[in-house]
């Protein structure tokens, strides 16, 4: 799969730091949590999909990591940088093993095919 991202030779080298570091803080926060947990459901509050990812997860007593990071009205030029660093346009962003396996109704995808415990013994 290849995501069509602007090459780096489009932005002018004076905007580039300034790219790179958009929020960076947030994004080294889940790559940290990501590293560290073999599941994660970075979510927000409100949205009821993260708690869907978590309740299902729950269900088989499967160990995930969460962060939340603000609501519908706060914070979401934070949450941008992490759809901007995935690619992935909504919450919950699913990680397992290092992965990202999307969000909440394709977690659930991969649990009705037996994926998602594959994936965690290997």
């Amino acid at each position: 799969m290849s995501r069509d991202i602007l090459p780096e030779d489009r932005i002018h080298p004076a905007v580039r730091e300034k790219i790179a570091n958009n929020h960076r803080d947030i994004v080294d926060e889940v790559k940290a949590a990501v590293a560290a947990h073999d599941v994660v459901v970075v979510g927000m509050a409100l949205n009821p999909n993260p708690k869907k990812a978590r309740d299902a997860l729950d269900a088989l007593g499967i160990a995930h990591h969460d962060l939340n990071y603000g609501g519908y009205h706060n914070q979401w030029r934070r949450r941008n940088a992490l759809k901007m660093w995935t690619g992935w346009p909504t919450f919950p962003m699913v990680f397992v093993k290092g992965t990202l396996v999307g969000g909440a109704s394709d977690l659930k995808k991969l649990i009705d095919s037996g994926e998602l415990q594959k994936m965690l013994a290997g």
